[in-house]
């Protein structure tokens, strides 16, 4: 049957029945994804094919085309429109909108377009045939195999680990193409699955992820890969003199653990070291938090899963680095063991701490990780954290915030998000913030800060304290990018935890792992 044959129905009223039509045979169906570019002007509405629409379309003696015709004169991009009959091999070809063929460096935006129109195009184009039935998906490289493996694979999966009915993930494959789009589907591959596993994990509810658990997933993740695992307990830590992050966990029945992770296939150099924030469900402590969403505190977690995830993805690259993944564990809670608002805590490095909110924990535990990363004198350390909910405030889910002492790494980090599509925006790290913590007649620091607003930039002035003497060092604060997913800003990105940034952490490793 073919499409063009049937012209006294509307395209989108073709397009159901037949999709209900072939839908209902049990046949193993396969399907295709090919691109158009689209530009509209005064003149007219130009459709252009890439060269592999351009190549399918000459297969199938020009039926391809001639089916354009019969849908809207422009195809939109991130639209997709699904054909049947045009192939033997493909029963139905999925056509999807990239937008204007040539676009240029978006300066405001700070985000190659490109490479993102090619991401929302791909989880179209896939999420199209997966909606009429197709199990078996090859997509052709939209001009970028790498952008279109991450758009395919992030767009087409879901968190459903506890249905009892769970939908099958369509197999997605690259069309036929060259060794070069190969060798960069892989790379958009393994970026796409390493940011998935930072989403499930992030999604999973914290009575099935609590930090024994978190533990074992990693251990799980990293089984088959060039990574030592470290399972630090509490008596450890005590030796450690990590105070303020055995606080954090005093109010909780499950033991707090602390991951050192390393990956070592570098030259003898000093290694880089990712830290994440662990806390598995963050009730708020004693300074308990507002029932409403509560919920969503199950990915408090989410640095942790962002940086599990990056190491999964360099060990996959097999990047020549060396590299450190810290990772303190613990709940937040309210008991009678919990810590009290006033307490004053003595962190790895003597500094002192008045607590006078428990619900700012997240500080607590950085700031011994920091401290102990002094150990590996690192080239840099990068701590990434859902840690206040000021940064949601001040640029919602259009970046992550990020604090540092290092212009260098910040614009490295900076180009990295451009690529990947997960932007970062600087924020300042000046003495006015530090002194809100820090000028204090009977402690040294107080771990929320005494003026109005800023509370993301006091967070991050309380870090510095931390951080190892003369090391660069980036905070990236993920709060207004955690999830659940909530505006259609990277529509690839379903409903619920997002893994964010992990992609752009990855591209940042990688491009200095090339220089």
């Amino acid at each position: 049957m073919n499409f063009i044959k049937c012209r006294k129905l509307t395209p989108c009223i073709q397009n159901l029945k037949l999709s209900r039509l072939f839908s209902s045979q049990k046949t193993d169906k396969k399907g295709i994804v090919l691109g158009v570019y689209s530009e509209k002007s005064d003149e007219e509405n130009k459709i252009t094919l890439t060269p592999s629409a351009q190549k399918f379309n000459d297969l199938s003696q020009g039926k391809l085309l001639k089916n354009l015709k019969f849908i809207e004169p422009e195809i939109k991009a991130g639209k997709s429109f699904v054909f049947w009959g045009l192939h033997e091999e493909y029963q139905a070809v999925a056509v999807t909108g990239l937008g204007k063929e040539h676009t240029d460096f978006d300066t405001l935006e700070l985000i190659d377009t490109r490479k993102e129109s090619i991401r929302v195009a791909a989880a179209a184009g896939c999420n199209a045939l997966k909606s009429v039935g197709i199990k078996n998906i090859s997509i052709e490289s939209l001009e970028d195999a790498e952008s279109a493996a991450e758009g395919s694979l992030l767009g087409t999966w879901k968190f459903q680990e506890y249905k009892t009915k769970k939908d099958e993930f369509p197999k997605v494959e690259l069309f036929k193409e060259n060794k070069s789009d190969n060798e960069k589907w892989e790379r958009g591959v393994i970026k796409a699955t390493a940011q998935n596993i930072a989403r499930k994990l992030a999604d999973t509810p914290s009575n099935l992820l609590t930090p024994t658990i978190f533990s074992e997933q990693v251990m799980e993740i990293c089984n088959s890969l060039d990574i030592s695992i470290e399972i630090h307990d509490q008596t450890w830590a005590k030796q450690e003199n990590m105070n303020a992050f055995l606080s954090v966990a005093k109010g909780s029945i499950e033991q707090p653990k602390f991951l050192e992770l390393t990956y070592s296939k570098g030259d003898k150099k000093s290694p880089y070291v990712l830290i994440g924030k662990g806390v598995t469900f963050d009730a708020g402590g004693i300074s308990i938090k507002p029932s409403a969403s509560m919920d969503h505190m199950r990915a408090d977690m989410g640095g942790a899963a962002s940086v599990t995830a990056t190491l999964y993805a360099i060990a996959k690259l097999k990047l020549p680095v060396n590299l450190k993944v810290l990772i303190p564990l613990v709940e937040n809670m309210p008991s009678g063991g919990a810590l009290k608002p006033g307490d004053v805590i003595t962190a790895k490095n003597g500094k002192t701490i008045c607590v006078d909110n428990t619900d700012a924990e997240g500080r607590l535990i950085l700031a011994d990780a920091l401290c102990y990363s002094a150990k590996f004198k690192p080239k840099w350390v990068l701590d990434i954290a859902t840690l206040t909910g000021a940064m949601m405030v001040a640029v919602g889910s259009g970046a992550t915030g990020v604090f540092s002492n290092s212009d260098t790494l910040y614009k490295i980090l900076q180009d990295a998000s451009t690529i990947t599509g997960d932007r970062v925006w600087r924020f300042p790290l000046w003495k006015h913030y530090l002194n809100q913590i820090a000028k204090n007649d009977a402690y040294d620091l107080n771990n929320i800060g005494q003026g109005r607003g800023g509370g993301s930039c006091t967070a991050a002035a309380f870090l510095k304290e931390f951080v190892p003497e003369n090391t660069e060092w980036l905070h990236l604060d993920m709060a207004g990018v955690m999830g659940p997913q909530p505006d259609t800003s990277m529509p690839y990105l379903g409903k619920g935890m997002t893994g964010r940034p992990t992609r752009t952490l990855i591209e940042f490793i990688a491009a200095q792992a090339k220089s």
